[in-house]
């Protein structure tokens, strides 16, 4: 399972990779990505409602282990990623971890390390002892995948927002 998942997140990273490319090439007034995540709302049965970013990505803040989060949502990421400043502030030691998958990212070949959390949540839509991967080097920012997504009730993409139902 785990070496499916070391090649689902070469995919994954290959991908924000190419994103990160174009909207490096998009227009020179698009918002800087690096500021906050776009509110994620509750609808009013409960589904938490992500609106789409202005790079047509979507972007989320979450509380992992009751800390904040910022991820760039992926469906084709098998599992959540975490970059290493991710990682660190969410008091894993980034150094005590066992590097022992290869991944390749758009800065090239890395290692990850397999760690548990104990939740993730966004906007309510919480998850317990979900499976995630540290990534050595070359990840900026965290990616969100189905090993959170897919333990979820449903999760649906509509033209101008991702709605996750827990």
């Amino acid at each position: 399972m785990l070496k499916f998942a070391t090649i689902a997140i070469v995919g994954a990273l290959s991908a924000v990779g190419a994103a990160k490319a174009v909207v490096s090439l998009d227009d020179l007034r698009q918002p800087d990505l690096r500021g906050p995540a776009p509110a994620a709302a509750v609808a009013d049965d409960g589904a938490a409602q992500i609106v789409k970013g202005p790079d047509g990505h979507f972007w989320a803040e979450a509380k992992v282990d009751g800390r904040a989060v910022r991820f760039l949502i992926d469906t084709g990421a098998t599992t959540v990623a975490l970059s290493q400043t991710d990682a660190q502030r969410l008091g894993i030691d980034v150094r005590g971890l066992d590097y022992k998958y290869k991944v390749i990212t758009a800065s090239g070949q890395t290692r990850a390390a397999s760690v548990k959390l104990a939740s993730v949540a966004v906007a309510g839509a919480q998850v317990r002892d979900v499976d995630a991967m540290v990534i050595e080097k070359g990840l900026e920012t965290s990616l969100l995948g189905m090993s959170y997504l897919g333990r979820l009730s449903s999760f649906q993409a509509t033209p101008r927002a991702l709605i996750l139902r827990s």
